[in-house]
């Protein structure tokens, strides 16, 4: 598929729906408008939600170095299956990338094997150990999208004031797992009820917004964009408020399972509720999305964190962090909070495609006359049901196993070409 008519596609525009088609010429969206004339290839989509292809910025394709978890092909997969066109891997692999021969050997493996487009993040400091700063500037040049020590937080102050200094310099992004190890006790969920309920340790809050509060004050002196990954606490919501109030350039995401679960869904030793940032109260939950709303959280992305099942089977103390999200992410923040009216759908595109596109310079999100042919059309009628089966990804950690949602990714396109079709 090169050059193609979308007939009957569903697009928001204008502050309405309408019913219009959309022609694709080489990798570009050449036309859009209503009774296209078109003696090519046509595909009558039946008034089928066409939007610009799904944007994550924050997944773990494990490769190098864990391909039995994950890797980028299989991952990229799954991302289409989700209909994702854009997505940024973090650099927590094996070896870390902290460094231009590694990030050139990566982009090798997304040129070669790669179905829809990935730019991968580099660490802030070498082998994620939160001292010695990479090489900024080079790793800049070989395409680094931004830095990132995502799955640990950078301990100490002046590291990171050092990093953001760099980084501004560059017009880069530091993007923050934020987590205080002196406050976070090692523990496996969230301190509260669960932790409790479950004799497990927990993880506090405080160790969350105490390394957001500093940060805020380290950006502002340094004049760095500053990005904050999975916020999951009340506190950290409010701090990033002020933040942006005065002016200090924050941004920040929140995931779908932060927005639909919290800890009372933690009923048992389940190792598929398990993650990091964990499931915290029901008014952190309420914090979310009412910082979703409010424009505190700039937008939705999914941190996909595919584990081997033999991992996963470990118990909550000795399984790894993370869950799998990538391939219903849409259907679930459709079914449980557009289907019931705390979000529109349109609010949902915007977090999911535009949004993070406006928050890092990206030219995509949009789905415009001159623009790629990134393209995601979903069945709104159409239902889902999450089997342990049924992955596209490697990996099947999920909390949502045995769930019907709401709506299904039917095709992705990316520069004009059909990655997924379901």
């Amino acid at each position: 598929m090169k050059n193609v008519l979308l007939r009957k596609a569903k697009l928001w525009q204008d502050n309405s729906f309408i019913e219009t088609d959309i022609l694709i010429k080489d990798k570009k969206i050449e036309k859009i408008d209503t009774d296209i004339e078109y003696d090519g290839e046509v595909i009558d989509l039946k008034g089928k939600l066409v939007t610009p292809g799904l944007v994550d910025v924050h997944v773990h394709f494990r490769e190098p170095g864990f391909e039995h978890k994950e890797t980028i092909e299989s991952g990229s997969k799954a991302a289409a299956r989700g209909g994702f066109t854009l997505v940024c891997p973090m650099p927590n692999t094996n070896p870390i990338i902290d460094n231009v021969e590694k990030l050139d050997r990566v982009n090798k493996i997304i040129e070669d094997t790669a179905v829809i487009k990935v730019l991968p993040y580099v660490s802030i400091t070498e082998g994620l150990k939160g001292d010695t700063l990479v090489d900024f500037e080079g790793l800049k040049e070989h395409g680094a999208f931004a830095f990132t020590d995502d799955g640990v937080g950078v301990q100490t102050a002046k590291t990171m004031y050092d990093a953001m200094k760099r980084a501004a310099e560059l017009d880069k992004a530091i993007v923050a797992h934020t987590e205080d190890n002196s406050l976070a006790h090692g523990g496996a969920v969230h301190e509260g009820d669960v932790s409790e309920r479950l004799g497990v340790q927990g993880i506090p809050s405080l160790a969350e917004s105490t390394q957001i509060a500093r940060d805020v004050l380290l950006a502002e002196a340094a004049n760095c964009h500053y990005h904050v990954c999975h916020v999951s606490t009340k506190e950290s919501v409010r701090v990033i408020r002020d933040a942006k109030r005065a002016g200090i350039k924050v941004t920040a995401e929140v995931t779908p399972h932060h927005l639909v679960l919290d800890e009372t869904d933690f009923t048992e030793l389940d190792p598929n509720f398990k993650m990091n940032p964990p499931l915290r109260g029901s008014d952190d939950r309420e914090a979310l999305i009412e910082g979703l709303l409010d424009g505190t959280i700039d937008f939705i992305a999914t941190d996909h964190a595919p584990h081997h099942e033999d991992e996963k089977g470990q118990g909550v103390e000795k399984a790894p962090f993370g869950i799998v999200g990538i391939e219903h992410a849409f259907q679930l923040v459709y079914t449980k909070l557009v289907k019931t009216g705390v979000f529109t759908l349109e609010q949902v595109i915007e977090w999911m495609t535009k949004k993070p596109c406006d928050v890092f310079n990206l030219d995509a999100g949009t789905l415009e006359v001159g623009k790629n042919a990134d393209i995601t059309v979903i069945d709104l009628d159409d239902k889902v049901t999450i089997t342990k089966d049924d992955f596209v990804s490697k990996a099947s950690n999920s909390p949502f196993i045995g769930e019907t949602l709401d709506s299904d990714i039917f095709m992705t396109i990316v520069d004009g070409k059909c990655v997924y079709q379901k």
